[in-house]
């Protein structure tokens, strides 16, 4: 049974689609939980939400690349008896360059963020769901999960393409119980992605309506879980996008991804 006032737990709430999300749920009436590495945005978010919507919100800096992170996160929620009825793993990042240009401690950390760490949350607060038959959970994904492989960011494709595959299982497998799972993919969104990530140069040559704004991806996002659709990609142009590399052969849909990654990656010819 939905409560009168569903709790959110966000991660990666500091900024982009992460702090689209934290607004929307709270212009709904969502009671919210935030974490991210950078206290002092999640802080000036949480006053504003405070001041606008009366929402109570609860913040909770940490680093998900710590592999001791979520289970320290759950014990803090039960220690103060918040029960998580939405989670929107929205925490991740990209590395630049070709696999070989990083440490394997940097791969380490992004896997972590990017795989490892959805994945325990999920696991870790889908009993309570369940039992109480109500929850929903959104995994950021990406339009990149369902394209070939790119030259750089090597990792990045290829976490989203197992979060777009794990939603769906996690779909099936609660749907009964009052639970519905979401892999939400957006393409080019309007965020601080790309100056992290430092193609901030590069994607500003594509052009304008390719690229949608997080207020936008996040409010398909919700509609979309809401329904009960285990992944949903957002904008007409990235599903025309992603079905035409579904019908083209492999080997084609391969070249014609190299030369793109080319134009808008940080990578290796």
């Amino acid at each position: 049974m939905k409560p009168s006032r569903p709790v959110s737990l966000i991660t990666g709430a500091s900024a982009g689609i992460g702090a689209a999300f934290a607004r929307e749920l709270a212009s709904r009436g969502h009671d919210l939980v935030l974490t991210a590495r950078r206290s002092d945005r999640l802080e000036a978010l949480a006053a504003e939400l405070r001041d606008k919507y009366r929402s109570t919100v609860t913040v909770l800096p940490c680093d998900l690349a710590d592999p001791a992170t979520p289970q320290k996160l759950m014990a803090t929620l039960d220690e103060r008896g918040i029960m998580v009825d939405w989670l929107i793993n929205n925490a991740g990042y990209g590395v630049p360059g070709a696999l070989v240009d990083s440490p394997w401690s940097t791969h380490a950390d992004s896997l972590q963020v990017l795989l490892t760490a959805p994945t325990e949350l999920a696991r870790r607060l889908l009993p309570g769901m369940r039992h109480r038959g109500y929850g929903r959970i959104i995994n950021v994904a990406s339009l990149a999960g369902f394209l070939p492989g790119t030259s750089g960011h090597t990792l990045y494709a290829a976490t989203k393409s197992y979060l777009i595959k794990f939603s769906q299982s996690l779909a099936l497998e609660n749907k009964s119980a009052g639970v519905n799972v979401c892999a939400l993919c957006p393409g080019f969104t309007l965020s601080e992605f790309h100056d992290v990530t430092g193609t901030r140069e590069k994607m500003n040559k594509l052009p304008g309506f390719m690229w949608l704004s997080a207020e936008e991806v996040v409010r398909q996002g919700i509609d979309a879980v809401e329904r009960g659709d285990a992944v949903h990609v957002t904008g007409k142009l990235n599903r025309f996008i992603k079905a035409v590399f579904e019908l083209v052969p492999d080997r084609l849909a391969l070249a014609l991804s190299a030369k793109q990654s080319k134009r808008y990656r940080n990578g290796h010819d």
